[in-house]
């Protein structure tokens, strides 16, 4: 699939209002008076979405909510511009509504953007189970890999560079009262900074040694961040927040630890390899079929597949370990982030060994 020319001359429009997360009511009402002139904003109407635990998103919209043209209004958590490139969240956002991938992006304001809602809705954990449900899944996904970057040259995974800037930051913040380090209720659940070190260089030498093309990836993609429209039997990404160039088995890999869930973290859930390896079925044969390859996919490329995806789960759960660290001492939203973290660390300690073990064929 060929990239899609940005205008540069297609500037986003920006509002210069800043929304109070506690009371967001008068600058949501600013905001409207110049994205939707013609709403009364005495008639505007609020719905509170509470899964995120990022930011905050709110569901704004005059009249019935089904029929409603409703916009989302996303309102940063605070401190998050220390780890998420929001500029490159805007070009990411218009690169993938270019191509069908993701909603429309109609402004940004001061400490957070609005955007188009898309119909549908949020997947259900028991969903990701079910082969109608997940191959949609796999299929989008292998669209959205195939979408080519604006630029001639090959682009490189974001990988490494945020984990250093995670790591930069986590060592900054150690000595912070809020740090989990400096509470007693997780010093012991909580990986020290000299072994976090440490596993980040034997990740980096591992995985950098293993073959993986590098790809337009969501690389957040939880159940909260699927749209479901069983009428029509589509799937769509939202909360392109961390979207970027980054391994094509780490985006996937990433989306099969969310089986876990994210409040009560369970790895019973992870999927099992059979599910796997039909999952991974469907997205190479979208992944062709996108890409204008006509050809059957191999029992040996969904294995190799398989194995990589196996690898570089573990990257994503060393990434939102760190990102959790993170989180528990900046974050504002009433969220446990430590004992989050602690789930993703305790688990890649657990599957470190196995995986690195495994030999591709």
């Amino acid at each position: 699939m060929d990239a899609l020319p940005i205008s540069q001359r297609d500037e986003l429009l920006h509002i210069d209002v800043r929304l109070d997360e506690s009371a967001p009511r008068s600058g949501i009402t600013e905001l409207f008076r110049t994205l939707r002139p013609r709403w009364d904003t005495d008639d505007i109407q609020v719905k509170v979405f509470t899964e995120g635990i990022t930011n905050q998103l709110l569901g704004c919209y005059v009249g019935s909510a089904g029929e409603a043209d409703v916009v989302l209004v996303r309102m940063y958590g605070q401190m998050t511009e220390l780890f998420v490139d929001r500029k490159r969240e805007m070009e990411m956002f218009r690169l993938l509504h270019a191509h069908g991938c993701g909603p429309r992006l109609y402004c940004s304001f001061q400490n957070g953007i609005c955007y188009e809602f898309v119909k549908g809705t949020v997947l259900d954990d028991p969903l990701l189970t079910q082969p109608a449900v997940y191959r949609l899944i796999a299929a989008e996904m292998g669209k959205l890999h195939s979408i080519k970057p604006q630029s001639s040259s090959s682009p490189q995974t974001v990988l490494w560079p945020k984990l250093t800037n995670y790591m930069q930051l986590l060592h900054t913040s150690a000595g912070k009262e809020a740090s989990p380090w400096q509470r007693p209720c997780t010093r012991l659940e909580v990986p020290s900074m000299d072994v976090l070190l440490k596993e980040m260089e034997d990740l980096k030498r591992h995985l950098t040694a293993v073959d993986c093309p590098v790809v337009l990836c969501h690389n957040d993609l939880l159940t909260k961040n699927i749209i479901y429209n069983s009428a029509e039997g589509v799937v769509k990404f939202i909360d392109y927040e961390y979207a970027d160039f980054n391994y094509q088995a780490y985006d996937i890999g990433n989306h099969f630890n969310e089986y876990a869930g994210v409040n009560n973290v369970d790895y019973s859930l992870y999927p099992s390899q059979e599910l796997q390896w039909d999952w991974l079925t469907e997205y190479l044969q979208s992944l062709r079929s996108c890409s204008g390859v006509d050809a059957a996919v191999t029992e040996r490329e969904v294995q190799q597949l398989y194995i990589k995806v196996c690898k570089f789960s573990l990257a994503s759960h060393f990434c939102w370990g760190v990102w959790a660290l993170l989180q528990a001492t900046y974050s504002t939203i009433d969220f446990d982030f430590s004992r989050y973290a602690a789930a993703r660390f305790s688990y890649y300690f657990k599957k470190k060994e196995e995986y690195f073990g495994m030999k591709l064929p």
